[in-house]
């Protein structure tokens, strides 16, 4: 593992570890510990591993498994625009190791398809100071390489089940950081618009008919865009809305 290390951007900063709970709970205590901005954990195997909205992510060894602990300056609706920046450099890294698999397309908000299925998600939480600030984020990114989720709410694929040579862990992971750190640096020098560009031409569904689950009821419309906030435009019969958060079916 420790071989790795070299591989990353400079200000890049290795914490390996053979298993944890969820590398975002082990980025998260490591934060609140005072670790710099570009502290990487990685495990080889998640005991907890979650996805979004609490749910499990089922976390055998062969796939890739990380979290970025970051400390933007900005409003956390600014660093939400993250995930679009992680999902871009799941997609890009895939391309770079895996030449042979099908283009990937990115789906609202932050996941990764091939042939329609799941490959990747990522995901965002955050910690706020006292002062009301955003203290860090954390950007938790997982992988299938090897092995596919048996029961998912959304259909799963992996490198391996796409007849693909599926890339070593530490390969992926160095490249996915290489990647985020290029379309980070595009971010903060010129903001979201590039960002939002590049995730436009790769996304999945737009235009199409969707259906988005919220909290309490489930939308039926037309995925128009996307803001330059990264917020979904959904046009329904009664008119656009601006979803922040939500889960997006086909």
């Amino acid at each position: 593992m420790t071989g790795l290390q070299s591989r990353l951007p400079d200000d890049y900063r290795l914490v390996s570890r053979e298993t944890v709970g969820s590398t975002n709970d082990e980025a998260r205590r490591l934060g609140r510990s005072g670790a710099e901005q570009g502290t990487l954990v990685w495990a080889l195997e998640q005991t907890a591993g979650r996805g979004r909205r609490g749910r499990e992510w089922v976390s055998p060894r062969g796939n890739l498994y990380a979290s970025l602990v970051l400390r933007p300056a900005c409003s956390l609706v600014q660093a939400a625009q993250l995930g679009f920046v992680a999902a871009l450099a799941v997609s890009d890294a895939l391309a770079a190791l895996v030449p042979g698999l099908r283009e990937p397309a990115l789906k609202w908000p932050n996941d990764v398809l091939v042939g329609g299925r799941k490959i990747a998600g990522v995901l965002l939480e955050s910690e706020i100071g006292e002062n009301g600030n955003l203290a860090f984020l954390i950007v938790g990114v997982g992988i299938n390489l090897v092995s596919t989720p048996i029961e998912a709410e959304f259909p799963a694929t992996s490198v391996r089940r796409e007849g693909q040579r599926p890339p070593e862990p530490a390969a992926m992971l160095g490249a996915l950081a290489l990647h985020f750190d290029s379309w980070a640096r595009c971010w903060r020098a010129e903001g979201f618009a590039p960002v939002r560009a590049a995730w436009r031409v790769r996304a999945q569904g737009l235009g199409e008919p969707i259906r988005v689950r919220l909290e309490t009821t489930t939308l039926h419309g037309r995925f128009a865009d996307i803001d330059q906030q990264g917020t979904l435009l959904l046009d329904t019969p009664g008119g656009r809305r601006h979803i922040a958060a939500g889960d997006v079916f086909p």
